[in-house]
């Protein structure tokens, strides 16, 4: 079925878009759907006093742990993950089919159409991902803590699902990818064959680096002197298809090197400040090396929420007061990181509103307290309204929630519930 958005302001000016076949056909002057030709079945929506904004890219997540808000609070990183992944032991496919199921559901009610995902059991995120309507990036995630045996059968489990997953998840609309954890817990062997069967492939690979200052320094402290990112240079991880997540503790070297390979760099502010691994991104100086710079929530167990934007409010808010500079990351970059730019690192024609382009909207709400002003509408939406002003999201062309209402949300929440049970804490 096509969708027709009546009176729809895109940008500066009010629109009539016609979507068909999951992307934007035409966008025309309000009025103008009248002298159309429209072949077929076409669902109509008014949205007269209505905003059109490209659907969020939440360019690194967790999704399967959604269920795990509030377990570890209070905690520094290193004995943070040391809890989670004692408590991640006792996971299996139907617990992050669940969970990922609530962090679409989340997603979506926060205007997200698009996540690039790192976890276990990836099958299960993109069953859910696809059931609801939203387009995931996900893979096998590798790490072997440095164990020879359990690379071994990692690298042979990962080629076997490559080939029973990509063709029918191409067809799907997901994004196969690959990921490996970070440079201490994967084994150098595990990294480097990651990083070229993602070559070979032609595979986005998906890694967390330089997240804190201790993991710079044991860098240093083991190969001599080198931080990740330039260790990762000197082993042949860096290329333009990594997606590298956090990239706080930076050298001026480092940033020459993610420029220079094409490195795309996800900025996940509400993690980072919670687990106090640092709040000092340098967003300027990526950006001025021509970094391609996205954003990200991280997992609940972090960030306690998949709400990009929160995740952009805040990462504005720090970049301002951190460099006592209130012109630092102006609005149309802050949106930018949100949308276009990840849909660059995915290799995806989404994130703008523009013909021909994928057709995904979130339909903005504009009658309400945080509107009312002669300011412009994206100062309002990002510092003033919360995601509760999203009345509508379309992912791929089709409706995934309608007037604040997602299909099948009760239901999930009931079984999701039951899931929680496997969550034993140590």
């Amino acid at each position: 079925m096509s969708i027709l958005l009546k009176d729809i302001t895109v940008g500066e000016a009010r629109k009539d878009v016609f979507i068909d076949k999951g992307r934007i056909e035409k966008i025309r002057p309000a009025g103008s759907c009248e002298d159309w030709e429209i072949a077929g079945d076409v669902e109509v929506m008014d949205c007269t006093g209505k905003v059109a904004i490209p659907g969020f890219i939440n360019m690194h997540t967790h999704a399967g742990m959604a269920l795990m808000r509030g377990i570890g609070e209070d905690m520094v990183f290193q004995d943070w993950i040391s809890k989670i992944w004692k408590i991640e032991a006792g996971f299996d496919h139907d617990f992050v089919y669940w969970s990922a199921k609530v962090a679409c559901l989340e997603m979506i009610r926060t205007g997200t159409t698009t996540f690039n995902d790192q976890y276990w059991f990836f099958q299960s995120c993109q069953k859910a991902a696809a059931e609801l309507g939203i387009r995931p990036a996900v893979g096998y995630d590798i790490m072997d803590r440095n164990d020879p045996e359990e690379a071994r059968r990692q690298m042979d489990q990962c080629r076997q699902k490559y080939e029973e997953a990509y063709d029918v998840w191409n067809r799907d609309g997901a994004i196969y990818e690959l990921a490996f954890h970070a440079i201490y817990s994967c084994s150098e062997p595990m990294m480097i064959w990651a990083a070229e069967f993602a070559r070979e492939h032609d595979l986005p690979l998906h890694i967390h680096l330089c997240e804190t200052l201790k993991e710079v320094e044991d860098c240093k402290a083991a190969h001599g002197g080198l931080t990740p990112v330039e260790y990762l240079e000197r082993i042949g991880v860096l290329g333009p298809n990594l997606l590298a997540a956090h990239c706080l503790w930076l050298s001026e070297h480092d940033i020459e090197l993610l420029a220079k390979y094409g490195v795309h760099c996800i900025h996940n502010i509400n993690s980072n400040t919670k687990l106090s691994s640092g709040y000092r991104f340098l967003y300027n100086e990526l950006r001025d090396a021509g970094v391609n710079v996205c954003i990200g929530t991280d997992g609940c167990a972090s960030s306690n929420n998949l709400d990009i934007l929160e995740a952009m409010k805040t990462s504005a808010l720090f970049q301002k007061a951190w460099r006592g500079d209130p012109k630092a990351l102006p609005l149309n970059e802050l949106l930018d990181m949100a949308t276009i730019n990840g849909a660059k690192a995915l290799r995806i024609n989404s994130g703008k509103l523009e013909e021909g382009a994928l057709a995904d909207i979130s339909i903005v709400e504009t009658d309400s307290c945080y509107f009312l002003s002669p300011g412009p509408f994206l100062a309002n939406l990002v510092y003033s309204a919360h995601s509760d002003c999203i009345d509508s999201v379309i992912a791929s062309g089709r409706f995934v929630m309608r007037h604040r209402e997602i299909p099948g949300e009760r239901d999930i929440l009931h079984e999701a519930h039951k899931a929680l049970s496997k969550i034993v804490t140590p």
